[in-house]
């Protein structure tokens, strides 16, 4: 893991329970996170102007460090033996000043392996793997893995519909990998998902 990957986790410093329910502290952070489901409609990803809209914008040597640094923080997960449950552009908080990508509401993340007891997993069916789907299936970090796959082929595209692939043809094989939908078929961990995908950018091409 490279040093300070887990600094690209906005930090939890308290936490306490109310009459309405657990309360999560964490300290503020500048920046935008790039899809607000709240504020926005599906179609609000691809508006010019939006987060989603001008983070895709910017020069590819950006979008390969916000991307390490969505990597590099789950290594420190998948090594602190979590696996990651609703992973989405509404977690990534990017400082379009600073240039820098952070996590946040990570609060649904779990230890894992664990058996799916419900009917799905939360989390937008845009990042979510098909065992999230299924009760009784085994969510574990090839899980992760296909999310992560899922996310990198959103953030590195221009628009919205997956047809302007702004990397490598070998990253996007990696992609392919990544996001099979037979968790045998992936990558076995994120370890070996970001080796591959480091291998495949474009200092390898």
């Amino acid at each position: 893991m490279r040093p300070g990957a887990e600094m690209a986790i906005v930090p939890l410093v308290h936490s306490f329970t109310t009459g309405d329910g657990l309360v999560l502290v964490h300290p503020w952070m500048s920046g935008e996170v790039l899809y607000h489901p709240t504020l926005s409609r599906r179609g609000d990803r691809a508006a010019p102007g939006s987060p989603m809209a001008r983070f895709r914008a910017q020069p590819l040597a950006r979008i390969h460090t916000a991307l390490d640094s969505l990597l590099s923080a789950h290594l420190a997960v998948e090594e602190a033996g979590f696996v990651a449950v609703d992973l989405y552009d509404g977690c990534m908080l990017y400082d379009f000043d600073e240039h820098r990508m952070m996590l946040c509401d990570m609060d649904e993340y779990r230890a894992g392996p664990f058996v799916l007891e419900a009917d799905r997993l939360p989390g937008s069916t845009r990042y979510m793997a098909p065992e999230e789907f299924v009760r009784g299936a085994v969510i574990d970090i090839r899980t992760t893995v296909f999310a992560l796959g899922r996310a990198l082929r959103l953030l590195l595209d221009a628009g919205d519909q997956e047809r302007q692939w702004r990397g490598t043809a070998a990253q996007l094989e990696v992609v392919g990998t990544a996001t099979s939908a037979a968790p045998e078929r992936r990558f076995p961990s994120v370890h070996s998902l970001v080796e591959a995908w480091r291998s495949a950018g474009p200092r390898h091409a």
